[in-house]
């Protein structure tokens, strides 16, 4: 999406699923200056990107 806030902007935007994409096209959409509903029907955001710390630990503890 542009960077320059789109003046012509209205109304809101319900973003499914609180993976990476749908963070990034939350955060997009609202830059952009519309409001935005992001709905994850797990208890935690972040998809598959949770899971990864098993694939490739690291032993912090960033999560």
């Amino acid at each position: 999406m542009a960077s320059a806030k789109n003046a012509n902007a209205v109304g809101s935007v319900m973003v499914v699923g609180a993976g990476i994409a749908g963070m990034q096209s939350a955060l997009d959409l609202a830059n952009s200056g519309y409001f935005v509903y992001l709905v994850e029907k797990s208890s935690a955001i972040g998809g598959l990107m949770s899971r990864l710390d098993k694939t490739f630990p690291t032993n912090d503890c960033a999560m």
